[in-house]
């Protein structure tokens, strides 16, 4: 249905209850079983008009950037209530540890794009571990056009002896076990990037043990390019970068095969993730089963991995390196539906579908350097999370105690006092700056006649530095 046709049945809904109204306002129609009627219509009609309603927001399209060229629609920081000083702050946050880029996305505009040092809009910088949503995405093209299904056998693609195990040993790895990290295939070799067969050993039956094993994903690569016949790169091209405008190429470091790209093509795929793997109005996946299957659980064991994407909000998860099951959400910070591609050095691509937003980061190691999540993750989306006026300390504890609003809900007049002086910023509820002024100790107040009736925000910070944030209601005269 669209959009034209579903306000053209809410109009006709609106005007059957519109003539029910006018009839019984002339007084006929008024017999027991036509009102009864008439009522239920109405409540069916005020459903169904509700319906089309949530169906036309739940609808609303998210913004493409164009193919080719630098175009790209922007959205302001403040549309969205985000405090300008917290902004700052987290770029100087972004800064100190190392981010070379960094953009988010808020239904597919820029939100914010920042990059540092030498790095710019057009420099490339390596996906590392966060490529392999990439590879995962292609094989799921791969077997929509059926060259590839997950549930062979790996040996169909790599051939026989790909590995050390025995044969039945090697017959009982099918791709799906590449693509959820269970094949069973030992770990703790010397070098877990390796995939010679002489790496390659048996450790426990497919399916049974999750560990982040570097080698057999990096097989997969070779499947899908067996799979479909041409390289690797060229199957990325045709079926990735073309349709939605990335860029980057995948380059061979060791056994690794890394794909390097500006972050805005990572926000590209972003992008087309956020939408179920269509880009526009065009159908990239059409698989809709294979779609939901990478992004949700794949396996008992480690409930926060997909088809090769990190999962947050889960009642466990596993990290790399260890054969531990930790309790709770791998980024407690960041929104539970999220979903992520992770990289060694903090690359990341975080997905989160409930608030329509892409966040992409590169560059160095943040210091704790991990090969998927690490502190830095829940650190950012700490900082993340409080870049809303709304959400800032809103309970009104925060370190700078002194001062005190007189009267909230708020008059014509803003009365407060202040035990030290200081500065008073006024934000409305879109992060909008209203006033600011200088406040001495004491007792001060403010006309809030030219205010934006209702929730505005207040951040009071004194000259040694505390700061104290509250929401007033301003209800005028």
């Amino acid at each position: 249905m669209k959009f034209g046709d579903i306000r053209l049945k809410a109009n006709f809904y609106v005007f059957d209850i519109h003539w029910y109204n006018t009839i019984n306002k002339q007084g006929a129609c008024n017999a027991p079983g036509f009102l009864q009627t008439k009522h239920r219509m109405i409540r069916i009609g005020i459903i169904i008009l509700a319906f089309l309603c949530t169906a036309v927001v739940q609808g609303q399209q998210l913004y493409f950037p164009p193919k080719t060229g630098t175009s790209w629609d922007t959205l302001s920081p403040t549309r969205l209530g985000w405090c300008n000083d917290s902004l700052e702050s987290l770029h100087r946050f972004l800064e100190s540890k190392g981010t070379k880029g960094f953009m988010v996305l808020k239904d597919g505009k820029i939100v914010v794009e920042r990059y540092y040092g030498t790095f710019t809009r057009d420099s490339a910088w390596y996906w590392a571990s966060a490529g392999k949503t990439l590879t995962t995405f292609l094989a799921g093209l791969a077997q929509e056009e059926g060259k590839l299904r997950i549930t062979d056998t790996s040996a169909r693609y790599l051939g026989k002896g790909w590995s050390s195990l025995t044969a039945t040993q090697e017959a009982a790895i099918n791709v799906r076990h590449h693509l959820t990290m269970s094949t069973g295939l030992d770990d703790a070799v010397a070098d877990d990037d390796c995939t010679l067969p002489s790496c390659l050993t048996y450790k426990a039956a497919p399916g049974t043990r999750w560990a982040y094993h570097n080698a057999p994903y990096t097989l997969m690569e070779k499947i899908v390019e067996n799979a479909v016949g041409v390289t690797y790169n060229q199957f990325t091209t045709s079926r990735l970068k073309v349709p939605t405008g990335m860029t980057g190429q995948w380059m061979k470091i060791g056994y690794n095969n890394v794909y390097f790209s500006t972050a805005r093509s990572m926000a590209r795929f972003g992008l087309l993730m956020l939408n179920n793997g269509v880009w526009n109005t065009d159908t990239i996946m059409r698989d809709r089963n294979y779609f939901r299957d990478m992004v949700n659980t794949s396996q008992s064991i480690n409930l926060s991995y997909g088809y090769l994407w990190w999962l947050n909000g889960k009642a466990s998860h596993m990290l790399p390196t260890v054969q531990f099951v930790f309790n709770g959400s791998m980024i407690p910070a960041a929104p539970a539906d999220m979903y992520a591609a992770l990289g060694k050095n903090d690359q990341k691509l975080y997905v989160i579908p409930s608030q329509r937003m892409v966040v992409v980061r590169m560059g160095n190691a943040a210091g704790n350097v991990q090969l998927a999540a690490s502190s830095f993750d829940n650190e950012l989306w700490t900082r993340i999370s409080r870049l809303s006026c709304l959400s800032q300390s809103v309970d009104g504890k925060a370190p700078y105690d002194g001062l005190h609003i007189l009267g909230n809900p708020a008059g014509s007049t803003l009365r407060g006092s202040s035990l030290e002086a200081g500065s008073l910023e006024v934000y409305d509820a879109m992060g909008r700056l209203l006033m600011r002024e200088k406040v001495a100790a004491g007792n001060w107040a403010f006309d809030t006649r030219h205010w934006p009736k209702g929730l505005v925000y207040l951040r009071f910070e004194t000259l040694s530095g505390l700061q104290k944030r509250l929401p007033v209601l301003v209800q005028g005269e």
